[in-house]
């Protein structure tokens, strides 16, 4: 009998030491969750607002007016192509501004940079690739960066507002 409560004394004294361990490692993830939602959703609002002067939440006929007529027209979402190496898409929901697509092919002209996207560069890849996506929950939409490798890279810069949930 002495020795069954000899090892049920080593058993108590390895499972409490198993729980203070559980709860430093659960502590030590908690406190590095709030780090990771700042990267995720800055309280700061976005540097990259509108494009061509139009922004989210704008009524399709504001843009129609501020950019011209699109390429390609339509309730949901316009195209337009401001040259041969520029072009933008606008969707709508009701007839509002949720997303705003640019488009930036190889030796296109004022192409947006990550510094004007984000205020900082954005690190390459080792293909030279770019990608960063970062949600500003305030403004209620996110602004993405996309650069493609290889010698003719593609950009893209995209804003949209969150989905309704």
């Amino acid at each position: 009998m002495t020795r069954l409560l000899r090892s049920s004394k080593f058993w108590l004294l390895g499972r409490a030491w198993l729980v203070v361990i559980g709860f430093s490692i659960a502590g030590i993830s908690q406190a590095q969750i709030p780090q990771k939602r700042a990267a995720l959703a800055p309280d700061e609002g976005p540097v990259f607002q509108e494009y061509r002067g139009v922004k989210i939440g704008w009524l399709a006929d504001e843009v129609r007016k501020k950019l011209g007529n699109p390429a390609n027209k339509g309730d949901e979402q316009d195209f337009y192509v401001f040259s041969e190496k520029e072009t933008a898409q606008v969707l709508y929901d009701k007839g509002q501004v949720t997303a705003i697509s640019i488009d930036f092919m190889n030796g296109a002209k004022e192409v947006i940079t990550p510094q004007q996207v984000f205020g900082a560069d954005v690190e390459a890849k080792p293909d030279g690739s770019k990608y960063k996506l970062v949600r500003y929950p305030k403004a209620g939409y996110w602004v993405s960066y996309s650069r493609t490798a290889g010698d003719t890279p593609i950009i893209t810069v995209t804003i949209q507002r969150f989905s309704p949930q």
